[in-house]
């Protein structure tokens, strides 16, 4: 008689992922946020949009599916109409200007001559959308992943020391949760931006030490759940030390949570990003962030160009909405109760 053969199921992770292949919006929503984190890459390596800030078309270039602006309109950006001036009353060298205009543009090359359209338009200055937007992405996903990682692993240390120890230890990271979540999330924002200097280090420090609390919590009960489970009373009594029990035998059955709550975060500090840099509180000058873009696009706005903001807004609502939406099919495939359910 044959012994009857037995199937792995390959553990939970694997377990997870079948689970997930078989959610086509959270695979589509998958596929649509690594296509962002691959921009991001390019961008942080500089394959593309290294030139963001050269001036590439004229200001305020229209979008090319728009159409160039009448030349009229463009002239007037450098000749404003109104009656003829003579010059030379109030600059003796006016005469001269044409002259001198003449000459340089002997020396212009092709990469002087201004577009008059761009894919998705220019700024007020002519610099390229699109090279921004994918610049602007990559501070502000950066900025969104790294500070999501950050808060994960101090929440996950502090609620895994609170959980497993409980006693004083336990009450003074208690105490200490309880201060930061007894003050409003935006005041502590603005609080820490306000020490801290403007850029992207920064702006993930200060979106990481208001961040960790709710990741904490979790963790925190999840330890206190676990570590009087029988495989952790097992583990204590064959000589298992506390780091152990704690990294080696709790960590790995809660790590879901955690994981969960850091691509949740990661939507969250996206937005939080925005709006510091819309604020001014943000990345510094220099760099670029959808948060600056859409900070630019309001006085635009105003003059009837709207196509900055109309992309920066596109592009962060695409992404967003399919992190989000991966988030959840991933909480779903990650959800213990349905490991029962195979």
């Amino acid at each position: 008689m044959n012994a009857p053969t037995q199937t792995s199921s390959g553990g939970v992770w694997t377990a997870a992922w079948k689970r997930l292949r078989t959610d086509r919006v959270g695979m589509t929503c998958m596929a649509i946020v690594a296509a962002f984190l691959v921009l991001v890459l390019a961008a942080a390596l500089d394959v593309i949009a290294a030139d963001w800030q050269r001036e590439v078309g004229v200001p305020d270039a229209p979008p090319t599916f728009v159409g160039p602006r009448p030349a009229e309109d463009v002239g007037a950006i450098i000749e404003p109409k109104g009656p003829a001036v003579d010059l030379s009353s109030i600059d003796p060298l006016a005469p001269r200007y044409a002259e001198w205009a003449a000459a340089a543009a002997k020396f212009k090359t092709e990469d002087d001559v201004r577009q008059p359209t761009l894919p998705l338009g220019g700024d007020r200055l002519g610099r390229d959308v699109l090279a921004k937007v994918i610049k602007g992405a990559e501070v502000s996903v950066v900025v969104g992943l790294a500070a999501a990682v950050v808060a994960t692993l101090i929440g996950t240390l502090l609620g895994a020391l609170s959980g497993f120890f409980g006693g004083k230890l336990g009450d003074l990271l208690e105490w200490v949760y309880n201060v930061f979540t007894a003050i409003p999330t935006i005041l502590l924002l603005f609080t820490f931006a306000a020490i801290f200097p403007r850029g992207v280090t920064s702006v993930v420090l200060i979106l990481a030490f208001t961040g960790w609390t709710g990741i904490y919590r979790l963790i925190r009960a999840e330890f206190i759940k676990h570590r009087s489970r029988e495989y952790v009373r097992s583990a204590e009594a064959i000589g298992a030390s506390t780091g152990s029990r704690i990294f080696k035998h709790i960590l790995p059955n809660v790590s879901h949570v955690a994981l969960v709550q850091l691509s949740l975060h990661v939507v969250s500090f996206i937005k939080s990003e925005v709006i510091l840099s819309y604020l001014g509180l943000g990345v510094s000058v220099d760099q670029v962030s959808w948060g600056t873009m859409l900070s630019e696009a309001q006085n635009e706005l105003i003059l009837g160009h709207w196509w900055q903001l109309a992309a920066v807004t596109v592009c962060m609502a695409v992404f967003v909405t399919a992190f989000a939406l991966f988030t959840d099919a991933l909480r779903d495939a990650l959800d213990p109760k349905l490991r029962g359910l195979e």
